[in-house]
């Protein structure tokens, strides 16, 4: 563990960039020869995360949708994203085309050819939302590509719509997969699987400490309240309107927006876990004495709620956990649920 939070210490002191500096451009981008020239120190599981909005995009082409993307991502990498989700199906949308079920198999598979260099020509994880086929089924997918380009897996959206099935599509398993990145883990959800708590929960409970939302729509706060219930990382990235991200209290990090209609990049850092704070609180000066500036207390008085974050690398959640015998709240919940069912069974 140690020895991995290391390596991804060391990456990130080589690839972190100040983003504070000049806008570039209509989409909010920074001055790149000013930012080559000033380096920061990153936390260690200081994650860089970048999505797209096609909000008023509208090409001839899924090729043109695919290059206009592409051309909007070229000038982001200024930010040097670790990860990059793409909108759901967003080869096939937004275009003067209407290509049935065989060409959106044929055009998915180029988008993922172009996808998969851009991942390992700008050393990024990319989560590439086509269509995708097995055993003669047809599923909207996420397609993940590693920082080489390679396919790490897929997610098989499990909510369809009703004109999803008609149109030949098939719902995927039941159990969705997380996906072990260098930087933690993560899963995905797609569009209309929003309606349902099933994925989101199993995704919790397999350790998922993000999970992306590629979808056709934009949804507002039902995404902040899948990132509050759920206490991971929630990312969407939308045909239409809002594109966003939410922290695991369910706030706004940074989101597309008039001014920044169709692209974002922020910074999340893992190092931090949410806790009741009732009555863990009786340890809290305890820990503010001990580590200082090193570590962020963030109460929610009325949600009952702190947010435990490391603000240095060499400081790590977990063993302030186990130092002061506190659990997450997410354990707090289910070691409740265990007492109940034995309870009433007794």
């Amino acid at each position: 563990m140690r020895k991995n939070d290391s390596s991804r210490r060391n990456f990130l002191k080589q690839s972190a960039l100040v983003t504070g500096a000049a806008a570039l451009g209509s989409y909010g981008f920074t001055n790149n020869s000013l930012l080559q020239k000033t380096l920061i120190k990153k936390l260690p599981r200081e994650v860089w995360i970048a999505g797209i909005s096609q909000m008023d995009m509208q090409t001839q082409t899924p090729q043109m949708m695919v290059d206009e993307i592409i051309r909007i991502l070229d000038n982001a990498v200024v930010y040097q994203p670790d990860i990059i989700c793409l909108p759901e199906t967003f080869p096939v949308v937004n275009i003067n085309q209407n290509p049935n079920l065989s060409e959106q198999l044929e055009i998915s598979e180029k988008a993922l050819q172009q996808f998969s260099g851009f991942a390992k020509q700008n050393n990024c994880y990319i989560i590439c939302p086509v269509v995708t086929s097995s055993g003669g089924k047809a599923y909207n997918a996420a397609v993940v590509l590693d920082r080489t380009g390679s396919r790490l897996g897929e997610y098989r959206k499990i909510h369809l719509t009703i004109g999803e099935i008609e149109f030949g599509l098939t719902p995927g398993p039941l159990d969705p997969p997380v996906f072990q990145a260098d930087f933690g883990k993560f899963g995905i959800q797609i569009c209309y699987d929003i309606y349902w708590n099933d994925g989101w929960e199993k995704l919790s409970e397999k350790g998922a400490e993000i999970v992306f939302w590629p979808s056709a729509f934009a949804a507002g706060q039902r995404v902040n309240t899948k990132a509050s219930e759920n206490h991971y990382i929630v990312v969407s990235s939308t045909r239409k309107n809002t594109s966003k991200i939410c922290d695991l209290r369910g706030e706004i990090i940074v989101q597309t927006g008039i001014w920044d209609r169709n692209f974002f990049c922020g910074s999340v850092n893992l190092e931090k876990v949410l806790v009741d704070a009732w009555p863990h609180i009786k340890h809290f000066n305890e820990i503010r004495k001990k580590y200082g500036r090193r570590v962020r207390l963030t109460t929610f008085h009325e949600e009952q709620w702190t947010v435990i974050e490391s603000l240095s690398p060499d400081v790590f959640v977990a063993d302030i956990l186990k130092e002061f015998g506190i659990k997450t709240f997410v354990q707090d919940v289910r070691e409740a649920e265990k007492a109940q069912i034995k309870a009433r069974q007794g």
